[in-house]
């Protein structure tokens, strides 16, 4: 599956999630609303402190769906921890033209689910 958002991911999933951020520009701006609160920066450098904070799970992101439109990438997904199935994500990305990350927003939910889970 080709993009950005999709690479992102699995770097995110590696054991080097640092490997994420040669994917950002410098001044990446980004959301990540999870269950009771919400991560937020205006740099890679941030970004870089939310890798950093993340609880260390042996994680995983399954996209169910993915498209793009001009700058717009935006994917459809099920988070796993341990091979389970924890919750839902809605992600999107603004790419730039030589395919990195300038804005990313994602919605992460433990109880609500857009499509059928592929359990």
């Amino acid at each position: 599956m080709a993009g950005v958002i999709p690479d992102y991911m699995a770097r995110m999933d590696s054991d080097d999630p640092r490997q994420a951020l040669e994917l950002l520009m410098p001044d990446f701006r980004f959301l990540i609303a999870l269950p009771g609160r919400e991560a937020t920066g205006t740099s890679r450098d941030d970004f870089a402190a939310y890798i950093a904070g993340r609880n260390a799970v042996e994680r995983g992101h399954k996209i169910l769906r993915h498209c793009s439109d001009g700058d717009l990438e935006t994917v459809y997904g099920v988070v796993t921890e341990s091979g389970k199935t924890v919750g839902s994500f809605l992600s999107a990305a603004v790419v730039t033209p030589d395919g990195r990350m300038a804005r990313y927003q994602s919605y992460f939910s433990t109880t609500y689910d857009l499509i059928d889970r592929p359990d």
